[in-house]
């Protein structure tokens, strides 16, 4: 699992799923060698069913799914992880109070107070109603549960957001944070490094997982300070420069 890795310190690698709804782009993450792939349903025109089926071929094809949740509210996490997904991300997070209701609503007790919600996806479909303590557990486990970061003012409070229990990992969305820092488009920019290598040195201090979603460039520049969850691209874009590609063959 995708969470057992980055625990042991390794990397992981995955896309961001925007446009295409059909769960066969599962199939072809896994394929692909990917270990995750995450729906984005803050930009996307996903339903919850769709994340359910995606989800179900996920665990079959032993990938993981993710999901990028709208925005910060019991109805989006609980539910998204409901559908048998085994990350949520939640976009915009400010602060700690923010942290602590993601995990919150990600996390059973004792971490958090996710409702059990008796059996479905996210219990494989078995029965755990006479082992809800030995579930709620392995649950907590297994599910990573992401504070996306790309806000000034969640750098400002990023070691109050990293020590939050249940909060998983660290994520930067570097596009928002260099609009909220005044430096839109420019990744590279002494205060979007100073930026990240807090987020960094936070996520090391309160044994989080560092990650990052952006193009091959600017995640390699990111490894050395322990970035593992690696995200970059998205469909849109593999798509785009797959097509471009083959305009070539008019020369």
């Amino acid at each position: 699992m995708a969470i057992n890795k980055l625990r042991d310190g390794k990397a992981v690698v995955g896309t961001m799923i925007r446009m295409v709804r059909n769960p066969a782009i599962v199939l072809v993450a896994a394929n692909a060698g990917l270990d995750f792939i995450m729906f984005d349903m803050e930009h996307g025109a996903y339903s919850f069913e769709t994340i359910a089926d995606a989800a179900s071929l996920a665990r079959a094809e032993g990938i993981e799914c993710f999901v990028r949740v709208s925005e910060l509210s019991k109805g989006t996490v609980s539910r998204a992880l409901d559908c048998g997904v085994t990350g949520v991300m939640v976009p915009m997070i400010r602060n700690a109070d923010d942290a602590r209701l993601l995990a919150g609503w990600a996390k059973f007790a004792p971490i958090g107070e996710r409702g059990l919600g008796g059996n479905g996806a996210h219990t494989e479909y078995h029965d755990e109603g006479g082992n809800s303590s030995s579930f709620m557990k392995k649950s907590n486990s297994k599910v990573v549960t992401i504070a996306q970061i790309e806000l000034s003012e969640a750098i400002d409070n990023i070691d109050s957001i990293a020590a939050v229990e249940g909060i998983d990992a660290l994520l930067i969305g570097p596009a928002d944070l260099s609009n909220s820092l005044g430096v839109s488009g420019q990744f590279n920019h002494p205060k979007m490094d100073e930026a990240i290598q807090k987020v960094a040195d936070a996520a090391k201090k309160y044994g989080k997982v560092f990650g990052f979603h952006a193009g091959e460039e600017l995640i390699r520049k990111w490894i050395p300070a322990g970035l593992t969850l690696r995200m970059s691209q998205m469909d849109i874009n593999l798509l785009l420069s797959g097509m471009s590609a083959i305009t070539k063959l008019r020369d």
